[in-house]
């Protein structure tokens, strides 16, 4: 039988064949990407170089005036973030087996807590394990701690000082019942400030120098407002980025606020945003059918399959209020006081957390917010249920939430995801269409 034409066009060569299966290349790194890369290993390394010269290395809870160590020159790093990075990479397993097995902690605790309790250990030779990393979060010689995260975390630091043998200074900031700061709350926590600089000069054999600390403050502050602007241009329809990537750039912010390095980082990602924003392009993989808030800390052993899912049914997570927390702006330390009272959302009231989602609702046209209900953070998960109750009535948009954790895998389920991500579609849908044809 003769082939016709249709017949003829659909034949294809064994090339043709092999160059439509074969992947598709990967989009190069931008820029910003590999300056913050190179930043991160500046990191880990001038601590490690540091410990080498006989200087004091310090560990600090993630949102913490870190202005204060800058100034003093001191190394420090920052035990949540390298847990979450233990995380992504899916290493997390061995630590958290260890932890609820030998040293006998409770499952129900923080799962970065529990990554870096047995981290610890090893670094203090109470365990022959085997660091995947190799040992970059070098051992401390003092810890800084606040507590406008959670308690959990002030006992998390609590044991490592004993266990370590080490001094943990510390700011209690409480919790916040209103919506602004009280002049009285300002001047308890500026008086521990003022006694923490003294501690730590005294400690570390360090000076303070007010002319430095200024200097700080201009680089954290031009830090503070590229990092949030570069959330703020998620406002623009199709998104320029998939808000996924940001979480990639949390780093910059929570070790790195005070340095000029991550100046350099936020300003290549913010020209990089612009420029999407010029030629209509997006590293959102797909067209943007559905854009969404996210609400809670990344699920981070499981975000390329968050991200997957999402991409499949054309929903980009344009708005978090989890980022945004480390855009922290102040002058002087009456401002950084007052700031560090109002910094971490789990220290808020629940009208004070729905205000805010609501303002970012509407700014950035999101049609349904999805709730990550992380089983490491009581704090934000007990609140979270009325949140989510009072802002979709507020806002008028659907919501649906997920189980899972910041670190330990064992509590996400990709079906759960899936399904709540494909009742949440169905519904956006449904209101966009009701929408069209009034």
């Amino acid at each position: 039988m003769r082939e016709t034409q249709a017949d003829q066009a659909k034949i294809s060569t064994p090339g043709e064949q092999a160059a439509a299966s074969a992947p598709k290349p990967r989009r190069p790194k931008p820029k910003s990407m590999v300056l913050l890369g190179e930043q991160t290993e500046a990191l880990f390394e001038n601590a490690r170089l540091a410990k080498e010269r006989g200087e004091k290395v310090g560990w600090s809870a993630s949102i913490f005036p870190q202005e204060i160590p800058e100034t003093l020159g001191l190394n420090i790093l920052y035990p949540e973030n390298h847990s979450a990075g233990i995380a992504v990479r899916h290493q997390a397993d061995p630590f958290l087996q260890k932890c609820e097995g030998a040293l006998g902690y409770s499952n129900d605790l923080c799962a970065y807590a529990k990554v870096n309790l047995v981290y610890a250990s090893v670094l203090n030779e109470e365990s022959e394990m085997e660091l995947p990393d190799g040992g970059r979060l070098v051992k401390p010689d003092f810890l800084l701690l606040t507590n406008n995260i959670c308690n959990q975390l002030t006992k998390w630091y609590e044991n490592l000082a004993r266990e370590l043998d080490i001094p943990v200074f510390f700011i209690d900031t409480c919790y916040n019942p209103s919506d602004y700061v009280t002049e009285s709350r300002v001047r308890y926590v500026r008086a521990q400030i003022d006694q923490l600089i003294r501690d730590l000069c005294e400690f570390t054999g360090k000076s303070w120098d007010d002319e430095r600390f200024k200097e700080i403050m201009e680089i954290s502050r031009r830090n503070s407002y590229l990092w949030e602007r570069s959330y703020n241009l998620m406002d623009c329809k199709p998104a320029p980025l998939s808000g996924f990537e940001l979480f990639n750039y949390m780093s910059a912010m929570v070790c790195n606020r005070g340095k000029e390095s991550s100046t350099a980082v936020l300003e290549q990602l913010n020209a990089e945003i612009e420029e999407h924003i010029r030629e209509g392009t997006s590293t959102f993989p797909t067209e943007e059918a559905f854009r969404v808030s996210w609400d809670g800390i990344a699920c981070w052993p499981y975000l390329s399959h968050n991200l997957r899912t999402l991409k499949k049914y054309g929903v980009n997570m344009v708005a978090s209020s989890y980022g945004k927390a480390w855009a922290i702006n102040y002058e002087d330390l009456d401002g950084m006081a007052r700031a560090y009272c109002f910094a971490s959302t789990n220290g808020d009231n629940a009208t004070t957390m729905i205000a805010r989602r609501l303002e970012a609702l509407k700014k950035f046209g999101c049609e349904g917010t999805i709730y990550h209900v992380n089983r490491s953070c009581k704090v934000m998960d007990c609140q979270m249920m009325e949140v989510q109750r009072q802002l979709s009535a507020q806002a008028g948009v659907p919501f649906a939430s997920f189980n899972g954790d910041q670190a330990d895998y064992r509590n996400y389920s990709e079906a759960q995801f899936e399904t709540r991500i494909q009742g949440l579609v169905e519904i956006m849908k449904q209101n966009k269409e009701a929408k069209a044809d009034d």
